[in-house]
């Protein structure tokens, strides 16, 4: 829920002399008991264990099972790969030195305790106010920020996104079991997330000031504390010249994080080229759109997907491709293509982080097993 302050920085003068865009990433893990996979609040542990350079990017989280990196800014998937390499590892260490194990899992898999909300004046608030809206151990998502040149442009972005996060969502699938059992969907965190009054597909907006009043209004009329809670799967960052897309689980592994990034980044490219020339965003209907996550929530990659230019359901991968392949020039403008490519691959290989969990389960038949592999996967 929250926002390390190492993300989202300005562009830098190489992006603007470039025309290319800067990409940085947040990610949210869970503890875990590393016997049982049972989430533990072991927040405060593995801090004292993190390595004083790296204290800028890592924070505690919402709850006390829940801790959080973020990666500078960069133009290059290079740089983001090498950072949320090392940031990995290092949380790994720390966490196994506190005696638990970390995990990029969108939600906890083995049942227990649900852990306290870390004690912080602003979460104290929001438990007062919503209650029990915190259903179970800790739910960890993937937010991506991509540099925008202003606040009006960012808007427009906004318009031109939104029909395309259901696919997003559906790449990021990483949580089918919950309470012990498997839950039938292949993202349980997003049905757990959407329990928030202010968790919802973006409205289409007509300027900068239409977002600024229904900002003021959802605070006013109780359903936000602060900006800090508009959780539109795609906003304006309150802080930061960005656009931030947190549509997805996090991503088991680097590979997967790196690849959503990418694709994240040119879709933001394809959009702004789109505003540019002047092209008018496709007003999806709102219902359509919330049936279009309902299903990339409940399919992931496996399964069926919603076409939202008709309506239709089609195989999942097949509007992947399609999408990847709209936005095939912003990614060879930022070089991303080849390594996209190679990316995918991996992705149509291995199956959604939500296969991966179910095919280890199927082997062996234990939640434990499944807590190692992805455990194995998290630290790379």
């Amino acid at each position: 829920m929250s926002m390390t302050g190492q993300v989202a920085e300005a562009p830098s003068d190489m992006a603007a002399a470039t025309g290319l865009l800067t990409v940085g990433v947040e990610e949210e893990f869970l503890l875990v008991d590393p016997h049982t996979g049972a989430a533990v609040p072991a927040v405060d542990l593995v801090m004292e264990q993190v390595p004083a350079e790296l204290h800028g990017q890592v924070e505690r989280e919402f709850q006390t099972s829940q801790i959080e990196i973020g990666s500078p800014p960069g133009l290059e998937l290079s740089s983001i790969r090498h950072s949320l390499g090392v940031l990995r590892r290092a949380l790994s260490d720390a966490a196994e030195r506190a005696g638990v194990r970390l995990l990029a899992i969108g939600t906890g898999p083995v049942d227990g305790p649900v852990p306290p909300v870390v004690d912080k004046p602003r979460f104290d608030r929001m438990i007062e106010r919503f209650r029990l809206l915190v259903p179970g151990p800790g739910n960890n998502g993937m937010h991506v920020h991509v540099g925008v040149p202003d606040p009006d442009t960012g808007v427009q972005v906004l318009n031109h996104v939104r029909p395309w996060l259901p696919m997003l969502q559906a790449v990021t699938t990483n949580s089918p079991f919950a309470r012990g059992e498997d839950t039938g969907y292949a993202s349980w965190r997003s049905v757990e997330w959407e329990r928030w009054p202010s968790v919802a597909p973006t409205p289409f907006l007509e300027s900068h000031e239409h977002y600024q009043r229904l900002i003021r209004q959802l605070i006013s009329s109780g359903v936000m504390l602060d900006e800090g809670m508009l959780y539109w799967y795609a906003r304006l960052s309150a802080k930061y010249p960005t656009v931030e897309l947190r549509i997805g689980d996090v991503c088991p592994s680097v590979d997967d994080a790196v690849l959503v990034a990418a694709l994240v980044r040119a879709l933001v490219a394809t959009a702004m080229a789109d505003v540019e020339a002047g092209r008018p965003a496709l007003r999806t209907d709102h219902h359509l759109l919330v049936g279009a996550h309902w299903r990339a929530a409940h399919d992931g990659l496996e399964g069926e997907a919603v076409d939202v230019t008709n309506g239709e359901l089609r195989p999942a991968w097949e509007l992947l491709d399609r999408f990847v392949e709209r936005m095939r020039p912003a990614l060879e403008e930022h070089g991303d293509w080849a390594e996209v490519t190679d990316l995918l691959g991996g992705l149509r290989r291995h199956g959604s982080g939500a296969a991966r969990q179910r095919a280890v389960f199927e082997r062996t038949g234990r939640l434990t097993d499944v807590v190692q592999d992805v455990a194995r996967q998290t630290r790379g």
